[in-house]
């Protein structure tokens, strides 16, 4: 939802966190609200009053977080509205790609780089495998009477596999009863 009232956000929440708990794995996952600054009282009316709802709620809500501190795992449950969430998402992606392939020039610039290159392949080779979007397949539509696992429209048969996977373990682990009797 681009336009979200605050409700619905700290519905967001709660399905975000039963999500990370029962298919992640992850005990009491910390739940942070995407704004401008990490002081209470920052942001638009939608962030202030989504902040007090998340505050009162049965989360582990940790405050705001700014967009720089997400990629550090501020937190396990970013919440956001749609349209703050894409930007979030597409930005990253973005980032990520230029930073790949601008090492990749570099590392092929010459042959001291390429030695440097090899000698780093299996760190470089497990960065990319934390951001590779492949590696989760996609993303959870949470809030849905059936499972559905929302894949990047660029997928290959990795990626759709790992989603396949992702909605074997969200039927598995009864995610959406467990979000309909906590909402």
């Amino acid at each position: 939802n681009t336009d979200s009232k605050p409700e619905y956000l700290q519905q967001f929440a709660l399905m975000g966190s039963i999500y990370m708990e029962k298919v992640m794995g992850i005990d009491n996952p910390k739940v942070g609200l995407a704004n401008i600054g990490t002081e209470e009282g920052k942001g638009n009316e939608l962030a202030k009053t989504t902040y007090d709802l998340l505050k009162e709620s049965n989360i582990n809500f940790i405050g705001n977080v700014e967009g720089r501190d997400i990629p550090y795992g501020a937190a396990d449950v970013i919440v956001a509205d749609g349209f703050v969430g894409n930007m979030i998402l597409k930005v990253t992606e973005g980032v990520a790609l230029s930073l790949f392939g601008q090492l990749k020039d570099a590392f092929l610039k010459n042959t001291k780089n390429k030695i440097g290159a090899l000698l780093l392949k299996s760190s470089l080779k497990e960065l990319k495998s934390k951001i590779d979007y492949r590696e989760y397949g996609g993303a959870p539509l949470l809030g849905t009477k059936q499972p559905i696992i929302k894949a990047h429209g660029s997928s290959d048969a990795y990626a759709i596999k790992n989603a396949i996977r992702q909605g074997i373990n969200f039927v598995e682990r009864d995610v959406i009863k467990t979000i309909e009797a906590n909402l």
